[in-house]
């Protein structure tokens, strides 16, 4: 550019600042709209050109009006979108140094406490903090020394609308890749992010929880108690999350306990059936309450079926845990089509991964049989254990 072509671009920025200055929200209004329309994508060195050298001017004017405005939500969103502008240029990472010295990230972990904040609102805070979380670990490191992770996953559990929820596990999984200063600090919030009420918020925490479990040494134990009530949700997504998240612990020293906790299921499930037996419940409203026992009793076996496929070690282990017996009485479960159906997977990979003498697995296929076929009432188990023998699922289900 000639010298006089760079004298006429300094004189117009000065122009756009003055104005900016003078400026009522309106004003500002209509200036943002139209440099978000004339700006957006463009690099660090275009951004440079475009402002004459001194866009860094533009960008602390706007960090300091959000600063002063967001609590009364003054055009948030505009404000926000324009600095993502800036943030996002690729090139350099000199606009996010600045907005950090500016104070920057902790007006945006304000907004996200802030209880007038909208969630669209707080969803571009959001994704300006992981535009500042991926420019690098000394980045990650301020955000979480800001009380980043402990706002971040507070917004993820309270919110109600999934785009921020995305965001705010996004940002999550970004401030655990190559931040191990603050790894176990991040992994242990997800862990207690795991009891939350959302479903979706509970799908994106597991595959989360997931990721940053592959970077760690150990799993804590606390992780075990939520994980396996996660196993009571009716919506397969959380299912499925929660019974690959077992399966990844396998080879991590919590493994003894979840394999005891999921026996531990069957049973559970086992005793509800029995209180509805004594107590004759019919009524549909305490059949509903106990169906997330018994869905969770499906799973359990589901789980406990990948788990033995293949693995001769924990198919001992699960055998010192009675887990036949279980297995087995969990078949009995006439309430739950789908834990029966489980159950009897469960039992034919026992039977494929596990030495059983040909009588037993006979047996083991006929009582699967009378327990499908026939109703358990007391003549039958008796009829039942009479020819079979004292291993039939119904004389097994009798004693227990």
């Amino acid at each position: 550019m000639s010298a006089q072509g760079e004298a006429a671009n300094i004189g117009k920025v000065l122009s756009f600042l003055r104005e900016w200055d003078r400026g009522d929200r309106a004003a500002r209004g209509r200036m943002l709209n139209t440099f978000l329309c004339q700006n957006q994508g463009k690099s660090f060195y275009e951004l440079e050109c475009e402002f004459a050298q001194v866009s860094s001017l533009f960008l602390a004017r706007l960090t300091t009006w959000m600063r002063l405005t967001y609590m009364f939500g003054t055009l948030l969103g505009l404000q926000l979108r324009a600095i993502r502008v800036f943030l996002s240029a690729s090139g350099h990472d000199q606009y996010v140094m600045e907005f950090l010295e500016d104070g920057g990230v902790l007006s945006l972990l304000d907004i996200l406490n802030h209880t007038q904040s909208k969630e669209e609102d707080k969803t571009e805070a959001l994704r300006l903090l992981l535009t500042v979380s991926n420019a690098g670990r000394n980045y990650k490191e301020i955000i979480c020394e800001s009380n980043g992770v402990k706002v971040t996953a507070e917004c993820l559990a309270k919110s109600n609308t999934e785009e921020t929820q995305e965001t705010a596990s996004a940002l999550l999984e970004s401030l655990s890749h190559g931040n191990p200063k603050y790894q176990n600090q991040i992994y242990k919030s997800l862990i207690t992010l795991m009891t939350c009420s959302s479903p979706k918020a509970q799908h994106l925490v597991l595959h989360t929880v997931r990721i940053v479990q592959s970077k760690m040494k150990t799993a804590h134990h606390s992780i075990v108690e939520p994980l396996l009530n996660m196993l009571t949700s009716i919506h397969l997504d959380i299912q499925d999350e929660a019974i690959n998240l077992i399966l990844d612990l396998k080879c991590f020293d919590v493994r003894p306990i979840i394999l005891s906790g999921l026996v531990a299921l069957l049973r559970q499930a086992r005793e509800e059936v029995k209180s509805q037996e004594i107590t004759e419940v019919s009524s549909e409203t305490e059949m509903t309450a106990s169906l997330p026992v018994f869905v969770q009793q499906a799973a359990a076996a589901k789980a406990i079926r990948l788990l033995a496929e293949g693995n001769q070690e924990i198919s001992r282990d699960l055998l010192s845990l009675g887990v036949i017996q279980c297995l087995l009485s969990a078949l009995g479960n006439r309430e739950h089509t789908d834990a029966q159906v489980q159950a009897s997977l469960a039992l034919e990979v026992r039977t494929q991964t596990h030495t059983l003498t040909h009588a037993l697995t006979h047996t083991l296929i006929v009582c699967h049989l009378c327990l499908v076929l026939c109703p358990l009432i007391p003549s039958h188990r008796g009829a039942c254990a009479e020819s079979h023998g004292q291993h039939t699922v119904c004389s097994l289900y009798a004693q227990t």
